[in-house]
């Protein structure tokens, strides 16, 4: 009998070095193999975050609503600029901006903060970040509240069959955030500042987005070099925002060629996000 004959077949099969397809698969794998495990985790998440404040969840209502009301004072109020129903139109980017970095922020410090259970129980470490962006969606669903009570109570007008698409927009922003916090998940591991630092970056971010001002005012802005609008424009929550304003604020289809570009992209990134995780996996245990 041959040595490799007496190994177990996980320490043969860890032994031979998978390529990218390979370890892309696997890692799909692993996520679809493991749906209780991210459920669950889903679930404990939600109840911890609702546990840990005051006012539990229903903070996913109110604080869209604060972020807007302290944009309004600040562009409308004292800088008078803006434009009609301009609540509704920040509103509009605020909502899926905090489900965004609520997303990111959580993934990237999904891996890091579960070191003790990494250490002591072997399963596939994906799954983290997987249900940290996962459970976004509830708080992003606890978001909608607000933004239907805008509607009814004070923008009847703007109310259209079109915001029925707004789970369609928030499908493929779910495709980009997954390779997103994957990514920074894994990354953050090694690079303990990066939480630090993202937290600046999603703020810097979020300025440079078309959020508080509309891509037509910003082809307007005076001395724009094009390239820099090319560039700003590439800016896949461009794409986003004006998506979500479309349908919420406009009344309109969103740009549906937009929309697919940017969920093609999403599906190449998260195929790079796969695979630079399971590269680094086999490290987290030493490094945390």
């Amino acid at each position: 009998m041959t040595a490799s004959s007496e190994a177990p077949a996980s320490f043969r099969s860890s032994a031979i070095r998978q390529g990218p397809l390979g370890l892309i698969r696997e890692g799909l794998a692993e996520v679809l193999a493991r749906r209780r495990l991210i459920r669950y985790l889903v679930q404990a998440d939600v109840k911890k975050k609702g546990a840990n404040t005051l006012l539990g969840n229903i903070w996913w209502v109110v604080d869209p609503l604060l972020q807007m009301l302290v944009y309004v004072v600040l562009v409308a109020v004292i800088f008078n600029r803006g434009g009609p129903d301009y609540p509704l139109f920040l509103f509009s980017a605020i909502l899926p901006w905090k489900w965004f970095v609520s997303s990111v922020q959580d993934g990237t410090g999904s891996i890091v903060g579960s070191e003790r259970l990494i250490k002591q129980i072997h399963f596939p470490k994906l799954v983290l970040p997987f249900a940290a962006v996962m459970a976004g969606i509830v708080n992003f669903a606890f978001g909608l509240i607000p933004l239907a009570g805008l509607i009814i109570l004070f923008f009847a007008d703007r109310a259209t069959v079109w915001l029925l698409l707004i789970p369609v927009v928030a499908v493929v922003q779910l495709l980009f955030t997954l390779p997103v916090a994957i990514l920074l998940g894994a990354v953050n591991v090694f690079y303990r500042d990066l939480g630090n630092l993202m937290r600046h970056l999603l703020r810097l971010w979020f300025y440079l987005s078309p959020s508080l001002y509309s891509i037509d005012q910003l082809r307007q802005v005076e001395g724009m070099p094009p390239l820099a609008l090319d560039i700003l424009l590439l800016n896949p929550f461009a794409v986003l925002f004006t998506a979500y304003r479309a349908v919420i604020y406009e009344g309109r289809p969103p740009d549906a060629v937009g929309l697919a570009i940017l969920a093609l992209f999403s599906c190449l990134l998260l195929a790079v996000a796969l695979l630079v995780f399971k590269r680094l996996e086999p490290s987290f245990a030493k490094v945390l």
